[in-house]
């Protein structure tokens, strides 16, 4: 007897696959326009900034985000913060004790302007974690079946904005990866954001300038030291 023919893909099979294709093409064309911004746009078309987070947004809309879901909201910040804060501890103060011990970090009181540019990076950092966690980690892990490779990916995306500083890969990389891993158990960005404020503020502090060159990425990387 014959067998009869193949049994073909259920349309719940088909709709999921090509949900999934089209998760994947929106990640890399909303990524794309992200690094095109950095080494390119934000100098001819400063603006541009404003499609890219109008994307996201209509994104967030059709994928039926909720606040909770994106880790700007609930109660997912304890357990989260119980995690990340006394491991960013235990890597945060070897770097206070060596920037004192090098004279790279001195005790002041801030200025007004001072608090204002730390305000301002903090605020840059909750930015960044929600494009990196919120956003991107989550349409991931929708698309990519091991969590791990998910946090991977994420780590490496995280890391390749921040080309050619290579201090600034680096601990984008290894950070990226760690709170990538945090947020998938306990979505909640803002102990993520609250840790790479102020290890950004520490790599800033006791890193040279000729190496971090001010925490510049892209273009503006190469241009320290002339504008």
């Amino acid at each position: 007897m014959m067998d009869g023919p193949p049994a073909q893909p259920s349309s719940r099979t088909e709709f999921r696959v090509v949900a999934q294709g089209g998760t994947a093409l929106e990640v890399m064309v909303i990524y794309a326009g992200i690094l095109l911004y950095i080494w390119r746009w934000q100098y001819s078309y400063p603006h541009a900034w404003i499609l890219l987070w109008a994307a996201i947004l209509v994104s967030h809309v059709v994928h039926r985000d909720t606040p909770r879901r994106l880790g700007l909201w609930g109660p997912e910040w304890r357990p989260s913060a119980q995690i990340i804060l006394p491991l960013a501890t235990a890597i945060f103060v070897p770097l206070v004790i060596y920037g004192l011990w090098a004279r790279r970090i001195v005790p002041l009181v801030p200025s007004g302007r001072q608090w204002l540019s730390l305000g301002g990076y903090a605020a840059w950092c909750v930015v960044q974690q929600y494009l990196t966690q919120s956003y991107f980690h989550r349409r991931l892990m929708k698309i990519i079946h091991s969590p791990l490779v998910a946090s991977g990916l994420v780590a490496l995306m995280f890391a390749a904005a921040h080309i050619p500083n290579p201090v600034l890969m680096a601990a984008t990389g290894i950070g990226g990866f760690i709170f990538a891993e945090v947020f998938r158990r306990h979505p909640n960005i803002w102990p993520l954001a609250f840790a790479q404020a102020v290890g950004g503020f520490l790599i800033a502090a006791i890193t040279p300038a000729a190496l971090i060159h001010k925490m510049r990425v892209g273009p503006g990387y190469f241009f320290y030291g002339i504008r």
